[in-house]
């Protein structure tokens, strides 16, 4: 008789054990997180006036004596159920500094807002979409004999989208090192943008936080030439932030204006090296910078929260731009499931990260990122809510608030993390049917005209 699977025995093992109901409460309390964190211990929560024990809970009663947390990875490439509830947190996140909610005022649909985009600087010729890849006369060639437009009309998911015409030519080294830079343009960026508020206001530079704030979120996309570009929700509130309106002058136009002649205006230049040089790193030539106008129902304003939500939780290889792991070797970086383009700028990182002047970038330590060394998601403090006030609030809806005059005491150490073959198979189920119960909901809310 044929033998079951090793995945299919733990499954009918993890089944016929007395305390699976336990378990898969725990699995289904974690949205059947594809990695949680296995941890031991206790909690004890008292009354701080009386000294009243009002909770306590251990870990001793539990199957394998030990609690299931989330993993709390964004990633859909390593975690489907986490990533989910981190592209919705990111969307209410995004969504009520657009429209209010989540203690921001409805105030903000009125402000100037704009979808700004920003993107990377050429680096050198490579496969585009359309016929914009077709010559319509003799383009050239191009030093080492190759042709700067290869005579083809692309489709737009083809795979050579985005890879150099002529790798020899394609500059590897400004590529990574604008990814290693491009946090601190952004930063640059930002404080330039406020400077030229202020001055169209007539202002000294350092007096606009006494009329004006400028909030955002910002999202970073690996484009098809695995080169980021940032999406962001650039806002002018008043000083106080969304509370406040801001000054008469302050007009989308304005805003407008000041993002367009600092994205062209603002640079950072590398740390000196005889093997490079210094190399002054500026956004690209294409700048969008979109009002975004309030259309009654917010339904643009929806759109905007989704798609910045959306692209949260991509993990990189899933957008063919490096790994989704840190590399350790150089063995890494060869058998990475990458393109050859993505391999080269991975071995330049590699590279350039064994240079002295280049050790505070830590390149190595961001191959697997191609040299990108931000977060994926980054805003603005007074722009809307935070990651930890939307957990808290899931966390009162589902009844795990505190009282506010009680003094826990917690006892918790880490024991490992994962799933046996069986448990991920059974955790992957969990989570697609919750996955399937939200939207069959969100359907019926719809057809109901609720949503």
């Amino acid at each position: 008789m044929r033998q079951l699977p090793e995945t299919d025995r733990d499954a009918i093992r993890l089944a016929q054990d007395p305390n699976f109901p336990r378990w898969l409460e725990q699995i289904t309390a974690t949205g059947g997180c594809s990695h949680p964190v296995h941890l031991s211990g206790s909690t004890t929560t008292l009354d701080g006036t009386t000294g009243e024990i009002l909770h306590h809970y251990d870990t001793r009663t539990e199957p394998g004596e030990r609690l299931l947390v989330r993993c709390r990875n964004r990633r859909a490439t390593i975690c489907p159920a986490c990533s989910r509830l981190h592209a919705g947190d990111t969307f209410h996140l995004v969504r009520a500094g657009l429209l209010g909610g989540k203690n921001v005022p409805e105030t903000v649909r009125h402000r100037p807002r704009l979808f700004v985009t920003l993107t990377a600087p050429s680096f050198g010729p490579v496969h585009r979409a359309g016929d914009v890849c077709r010559p319509r006369r003799d383009g050239g060639t191009c030093k080492h004999g190759r042709p700067l437009r290869c005579g083809a009309v692309h489709a737009s998911d083809a795979p050579v989208i985005g890879q150099p015409l002529c790798p020899d030519c394609y500059d590897y080294t400004a590529h990574v090192l604008w990814h290693a830079h491009a946090s601190k343009l952004w930063d640059r960026f930002a404080i330039d943008v406020r400077r030229r508020l202020a001055t169209s206001a007539g202002l000294v530079q350092a007096h606009l936080a006494e009329h004006a704030r400028l909030s955002f979120p910002r999202v970073a996309e690996y484009q098809k030439r695995a080169a980021v570009h940032v999406h962001a929700v650039v806002r002018l509130d008043g000083p106080a932030g969304p509370d406040d309106e801001p000054p008469a002058w302050g007009t989308t136009e304005l805003l407008i204006k000041a993002v367009r002649a600092s994205a062209r205006r603002v640079l950072v230049r590398t740390p000196y090296s005889l093997a490079v040089g210094e190399l002054a790193l500026r956004w690209g030539a294409q700048v969008d910078a979109r009002p975004l106008r309030m259309n009654g129902d917010g339904t643009d304003d929806d759109a905007v929260a989704a798609y910045v939500a959306k692209y949260v939780t991509k993990g990189a290889s899933e957008t063919g731009a490096g790994t989704d792991h840190p590399v350790t070797d150089q063995v890494d970086i060869e058998s990475a499931p990458v393109s050859e383009h993505v391999r080269t700028l991975m071995r330049t990182c590699w590279r350039l990260g064994s240079l002295p002047e280049y050790a505070p970038l830590r390149l190595r330590d961001w191959t697997h990122t191609l040299g990108y060394r931000g977060h994926i998601l980054t805003k603005s403090r007074a722009y809307s809510t935070t990651y930890a006030a939307l957990r808290a609030e899931r966390a009162h809806h589902m009844g795990h608030a505190v009282m506010p005059t009680a003094i826990t005491d917690r006892q918790w150490r880490y024991v490992g993390s994962g799933h046996s073959p069986g448990a991920a198979l059974i955790a992957t189920g969990v989570a697609e049917d919750l996955a399937n119960n939200r939207e069959w909901s969100r359907e019926a809310a719809s057809d109901r005209g609720w949503t």
